[in-house]
């Protein structure tokens, strides 16, 4: 697969605001600062498309991206750390766990873990959650220009151990390792009939 157009299209608080696209969703889910928009930019080669920031919690809604006029992009706000109240955080894991458990047009979670530390428990309690809610998913691990070359392969055999599930690595700076990525999406949409 290659990616030759990509463009935003909303941003939504809620499920209830989301409008169906009629296309496969893959839905992004991470740390706050992680690196979801990072992802999404470096995958696509379009800098700026999606918002990035230095700021956890930056964001607060779901940003819809369409990719090849073939499938979405959902961005959506990152768990754990952020500098809102236990209100606001309370109503984004509400709204976070309506949009997976709801979105029919959902293909494939992606969780994304920052491969320069272990596992955060927030990271566990969320591939666990995915897991008991029987929902498909796979990993990607962040940040892998910012390790060093050998340690990378064992980061994510180790993540694949603990999280159940393949987990691929992704470096902003440059797109050594889209294809494997790209090709992990295709074979889901081509499984799903897409």
């Amino acid at each position: 697969m290659r990616i030759t157009k990509a463009k935003f299209i909303t941003s939504a608080p809620s499920l209830k605001e989301c409008p169906e696209l009629n296309l496969p969703e893959f839905a992004l889910i991470g740390r706050s600062n992680v690196g979801k928009s990072s992802f999404i930019n470096g995958l696509v080669n379009i800098n700026g498309l999606a918002k990035t920031s230095n700021t956890p919690g930056k964001t607060k809604l779901i940003n819809l991206f369409n990719i090849n006029e073939e499938f979405i992009f959902a961005d959506l706000p990152g768990y754990g750390y952020a500098k809102v109240s236990a209100k606001d955080q309370n109503l984004w894991q509400k709204n976070l766990e309506h949009y997976l458990l709801n979105r029919k047009s959902l293909a494939s979670l992606i969780q994304l873990v920052d491969s320069r530390h272990p596992l955060q428990n927030n990271d566990i309690q969320m591939t666990e959650w995915i897991k008991y809610n029987k929902l498909p998913f796979f990993c990607i691990a962040t940040k892998v220009d910012q390790i060093s070359r050998s340690q990378i392969n064992n980061v994510c055999k180790t993540f694949e151990k603990q999280m159940g599930t393949i987990v691929l690595p992704f470096c902003k700076s440059n797109n050594y390792y889209n294809k494997d990525i790209l090709d992990a999406i295709e074979n889901i949409l081509k499984s799903a009939g897409n």
